[in-house]
C-alpha cells in the first residue's frame, strides 16, 4: 500500500461519518480511526471557550523538562523545503513567535510556532514521521 492510497483514505475517512477504517492488502495492513473532537462547553452568548492546552507536557520521560507537543495529527518536517536548512537545532534558542517545524496534514503544511522562549535541548521525532496529536516534539527548557 502506498503512502498515496494510505492518504486517500484518510480524506475518505475526514469526508465520512465512519469513526474507523481498517484495510489489508497483501500482507500489509492500515488502521484509521478519527480521533474525537472535543465537545464545546454550553457558555453564554458570547462567551470564547479556550480550546485544549496543546503545547506543554511534563513526563517523566522528559527528566523534568517541558516539551512542545504536536498540536494535530500529521507529518513532522524539520525545515521548510527539503534543501532548506531546519527551522531549529538543538542548542537554539528560541524566541516565542519563531517557527520550529511544519506539520504536514491533508496536503497543508502547518507551520508550528514557539508559543514561549525557549532553548530547544533534545528533537525527539525524526524528520518525515508522523505523528500523532500531543506527540512530544521538543523538549526545551523555558526561558
Amino acid at each position: 500500500m502506498t503512502l498515496d492510497e494510505i492518504r486517500t483514505l484518510a480524506e475518505f475517512l475526514d469526508r465520512s461519518t465512519l469513526s474507523r477504517i481498517s484495510i489489508k492488502k497483501e500482507g500489509f495492513s492500515v488502521s484509521l480511526e478519527r480521533i474525537a473532537q472535543h465537545a464545546a462547553l454550553p457558555a453564554a452568548e458570547g462567551a470564547v471557550v479556550p480550546p485544549p492546552s496543546r503545547v506543554l507536557a511534563e513526563t517523566s520521560e522528559l527528566n523534568g523538562d517541558e516539551a512542545i507537543t504536536s498540536p494535530m495529527v500529521g507529518t513532522f518536517y524539520r525545515s521548510p523545503s527539503p534543501d532548506s536548512p531546519p527551522f531549529v537545532q538543538v542548542g537554539d534558542n528560541i524566541a516565542k513567535g519563531k517557527p520550529i517545524c511544519i506539520l504536514e496534514a491533508m496536503k497543508i503544511f502547518n507551520e508550528v510556532e514557539a508559543e514561549f522562549n525557549c532553548t530547544i535541548l533534545e528533537i525527539l521525532v525524526e524528520d518525515g514521521q508522523i505523528v500523532e496529536y500531543d506527540t512530544p516534539l521538543f523538549r526545551v527548557k523555558r526561558g
